[in-house]
């Protein structure tokens, strides 16, 4: 190997080894990558930043911009409306919810159309009494099913568009990964609705009557007061004085620190216990006399959940402000009106205080508002309530058909080739902007800036693994694999390593990563690169084993009370299944022809 291809190959092991520990959020990761092969010129400094410009990442913000138009006009709330009415057992209800979220995935982000029926899953298993387990992951491999359908259906699709226009071939148009990709989503969907939930663990959640959807793990603080009758008490009392079944797990006293403390300890006044609870068992706590939450006291001086007060549990979503940050640095009571009472994140036991706990994606949040300063909360926190509440208001039903109109007019112009999809949907977006579909605050925030910054430094990258000639050795290496075998070995093969690549990195980045190697392979073999393609887009929807793969994935963890290695359960036998369906379809629709 030369020099450059050990750059290229030490960069490129550095970024997955810091895409799957998640130490650095990705976009900080890809940056560095960008950094480190401009820096080492295998890239000219003048091209550093021409990702930014690339067609796809115009694309993919403005997906997301009408993804919020269409969530703000009203149409998902009368699916979900429809949906919480369904009668029938799981089957059904299964059958229901991964149809639609499926169906929404293939014009909207995946993650926002698993974000709005999400609270409907949680109502719906709440009502019908089925472990919110069996629906939350279905839910979420459901939406990247739905995502292989149409060209803006998942980024991936889009990037794969671009790389094959940059070899001189047209773009995809917005419908040719729909004979593939409705295949393989409906015979994933069909395994999942009667078979996969069935090799999920029920995780199942005590139910509060507030209709909030409680996490076992919550952790909160709570401060022994003057008037407290638990002064000079023992730790072990707290139960007899709360009625609350609570763990503590620390104690702090003055500048002294006690992690899991001797149930024999004697509370003193100011002491500040560190508990483990479910919602409905803190809320007991705090009202014990003598027992306070530690934090703003402004809001707490009402009872917790009043007309004017509310409670709600919420998830941080994965382009949410709160990320990386803790409630001190965010400053939440003073800058947005909200209290944190409590942190969950799955699997894991916080043991640091509840204000220098830094926020990550798929934490969920017990919180408390004003009631009329709720939306505006949720908005800018980008945190999504997880019990179903009418946080936006009545939406005029002509706005509904103006956003309709707007969305399925920009499908059809970029459908039939009469403009560039990037330029339609620009389009679409300035529409729903004008008619105030759409606010400007809105649309900047509804973009997931972190996915743009990471598409438009992974580009370089990307283009930096060709012209070094990186690409080229791993395509030689797969091609003297599969020589005594027909392309569609090569074909199965590029598939299979996609499908893991992106259990453990972004699925935009494996795309990024895969397609000089898929081009090169097909070139290799000098058959059309189409099918090597539309492989590894395919292969890149299915992060179905670990929660790290997607951040639909991440998104259901905390409500759906998952462990890590629950994903794989369902999640191996559901890629065996894609790899069955796909590679015959593809071989059909995008057959392996030699080039002349």
């Amino acid at each position: 190997m030369t020099l450059e291809q050990w750059i290229i190959f030490g960069t490129l092991l550095l970024t997955l080894v810091l895409f799957i520990t998640g130490r650095w959020r990705y976009d900080v990761v890809a940056l560095l990558a960008l950094l480190i092969v401009t820096l080492t010129e295998l890239i000219p400094i003048e091209q550093a930043f021409i990702g930014f410009s690339n067609p796809a990442v115009i694309t993919v913000a403005a997906v997301l911009v009408l993804s919020r138009g269409l969530r703000n006009s009203g149409i998902v709330g009368i699916i979900g409306d429809w949906l919480s009415n369904i009668k029938g057992g799981i089957n059904i209800q299964l059958a229901a919810l991964t149809g639609i979220v499926a169906l929404l995935s293939a014009f909207m982000n995946n993650v926002g159309a698993l974000a709005l029926l999400l609270p409907v899953a949680l109502k719906i298993s709440k009502s019908k009494k089925i472990p919110a387990s069996y629906l939350l992951m279905p839910l979420a491999f459901a939406s990247l099913l739905g995502g292989m359908t149409t060209l803006i259906g998942t980024p991936p699709n889009i990037i794969a568009a671009s790389f094959r226009e940059s070899t001189g071939a047209p773009p995809f148009a917005m419908f040719d990964f729909t004979p593939v990709g409705a295949g393989v989503a409906v015979a994933g969907i069909l395994f999942i609705t009667f078979i996969g939930w069935r090799m999920i663990p029920v995780r199942k959640s005590k139910s509060s009557g507030d209709g909030l959807f409680d996490i076992e793990s919550y952790i909160t603080e709570v401060k022994v007061t003057e008037k407290s009758s638990l002064n000079g008490k023992r730790l072990y009392e707290i139960a007899d004085f709360s009625k609350a079944q609570t763990l503590v797990i620390g104690l702090i006293r003055g500048s002294e620190r006690r992690m899991e403390p001797s149930a024999q300890t004697k509370l003193l006044v100011g002491d500040i216990l560190l508990v483990s609870a479910d919602a409905e068992n803190i809320k007991k706590l705090v009202e014990t006399p003598g027992l306070e939450l530690v934090g703003d006291k402004k809001i707490q001086q009402t009872d917790l959940d009043t007309d004017e007060v509310t409670l709600f549990e919420g998830v941080v979503m994965p382009n949410s402000i709160m990320i990386g940050g803790t409630p001190r640095t965010l400053n939440l009571r003073g800058s947005y009106g909200v209290n944190l009472l409590a942190i969950s994140r799955q699997g894991k036991l916080l043991r640091s205080r509840l204000d220098s706990i830094r926020f990550q994606n798929g934490d969920v949040l017990l919180l408390q508002s004003h009631v009329e300063t709720l939306k505006e909360v949720v908005d800018r926190l980008g945190c999504l309530p997880l019990a179903q509440r009418d946080l936006r208001l009545a939406t005029p039903k002509g706005q509904l058909f103006i956003a309709l109109g707007i969305f399925i007019a920009a499908l059809i112009v970029a459908a039939i080739g009469l403009i560039p999809v990037q330029i339609a949907f620009t389009a679409a977006v300035f529409l729903m902007i004008v008619t105030k579909i759409v606010n400007l605050r809105e649309a900047y925030e509804s973009v997931d800036w972190p996915i743009i910054i990471l598409l438009g430094a992974m580009i370089p990258v990307g283009a930096a693994l060709e012209t070094t000639g990186g690409a080229q050795l791993i395509a030689d290496g797969i091609l003297r694999l599969s020589s005594q075998f027909s392309p569609a070995f090569a074909l199965i093969v590029l598939l299979v390593a996609t499908m893991f690549l992106s259990d453990l990195v972004n699925n935009a980045a494996a795309v990024v990563l895969m397609a000089p190697i898929a081009i090169r392979i097909a070139q290799g073999l000098n058959v059309s690169i189409d099918p090597f393609l539309m492989a590894i887009t395919i292969g890149a929807s299915c992060a179905f084993l670990t929660p790290i793969g997607h951040q639909s994935n991440t998104l259901v963890m905390g409500p759906g009370g998952y462990k890590f290695g629950d994903y794989w359960r369902m999640g191996l036998v559901l890629e065996a299944i894609v790899l069955v369906v796909a590679v015959p379809l593809i071989l059909i629709f995008w057959p392996v022809e030699t080039v002349s």
